[in-house]
């Protein structure tokens, strides 16, 4: 039904193949039909096709995709090539350069990061055109508790960045004592200076790795 090409088609097996998804797939062939919807339907999955399992050093977990057109492709917070970047990516950007004076990017596309290790995953997969959060609510959660799940079992240092109320709430998901943990506001204008600007994640994600034996994350683009 799903194929990803790597170790993730073993690990969601059950969860493509159950009731639940089978409603989330009738779903979504309604609403690619009748609606704009992104990502493209081919781009749903990037987030676990670029980044397997086995290779997870980071998650950064999101709301939904962009809305607006051109801009999602199944990563969280990034837009396809040749895209400004978004304000919340802006956010970010200015951030990771407080923090640790990455030189901030032309480009708003994220792709190099998942080859590092950065899962960048949406708590729900798809939207429809102008309508943040239409398919919340439709069954992406079961699917997406199961990847977050499936990393927290994972052995090996792994940090989740939690930025946003919906991302938050997953906080419930990690039980590993292993893993950091890390909490924000969205980097959204509407909330970043609520305590996302300031919150010291990218450091503190260095410093868990390094601790860890690992190097820390190359997060240039």
């Amino acid at each position: 039904m799903v194929y990803i090409g790597n170790s993730w088609d073993g690990v969601l097996k059950d969860v493509f193949e159950s009731e639940n998804y089978t409603k989330l797939r009738e779903f979504l062939k309604a609403e690619y039909g009748s609606h704009r919807v992104y990502p493209p339907m081919f781009d749903i999955f990037n987030a676990i096709k670029y980044t397997d399992l086995p290779d997870v050093k980071v998650v950064i977990l999101g709301q939904d995709p962009y809305h607006n057109p051109g801009q999602a492709h199944g990563l969280a917070f990034s837009v396809q090539e040749g895209v400004q970047p978004p304000p919340s990516l802006k956010n970010i950007y200015a951030e990771l350069n407080r923090e640790l004076g990455v030189a901030i990017p032309n480009t708003g596309c994220l792709v190099p990061w998942t080859k590092r290790g950065v899962l960048l995953l949406n708590t729900v997969l798809t939207v429809r055109e102008n309508s943040p959060t239409s398919h919340a609510k439709k069954g992406w959660e079961q699917v997406t508790d199961a990847i977050i799940s499936a990393v927290d079992r994972r052995e090996g240092p792994v940090a989740f960045l939690l930025w946003g109320s919906n991302a938050a709430a997953k906080r419930e998901l990690l039980t590993n004592p292993d893993h950091l943990v890390l909490t924000a506001p969205h980097p959204s204008p509407l909330s970043a200076n609520r305590g996302f600007f300031g919150c010291g994640h990218f450091l503190a994600v260095d410093r868990y790795l390094t601790a860890n034996g690992f190097e820390p994350m190359d997060w240039s683009l």
